[in-house]
């Protein structure tokens, strides 16, 4: 990797999301909390096995950093790519937002 953009991948860490995944008879379920993410600001998709949520959050002000006191929330791109526990239905990927909990169901595949 060239020193310049190891240096900017140092400088720009990428957040990682916590989720929970759980299944129903019919579905995988992912959730994750991502409050401060916009729905345009998001994808998910799948490859294989492979689930990927990726995103960005703004931060809702331009404080200037010497101005924090404390400051614990992660602003900037985040991503997360879960290896699905189940075979799923790649065509029919559901995912929609509530309360800042971003909701992916992904319906399981039948044998």
């Amino acid at each position: 990797m060239p020193e310049n953009e190891q240096k900017n991948w140092f400088n720009n860490p990428e957040g990682e999301l916590a989720v929970d995944v759980y299944q129903t008879e019919k579905d995988l379920v992912v959730q994750s909390a991502i409050a401060g993410a916009q729905s345009h600001d998001l994808d998910v998709f799948i490859s294989g096995d492979l689930l990927t949520i990726r995103g960005r959050r703004l931060p809702p002000s331009n404080v200037p950093k010497d101005q924090y006191f404390w400051r614990e929330c992660f602003w900037g791109s985040f991503s997360r790519s879960i290896i699905l526990p189940v075979e799923v239905e790649q065509g029919h990927i559901d995912a929609s937002i509530k309360n800042g909990v971003l909701t992916v169901r992904l319906p399981k595949k039948k044998r």
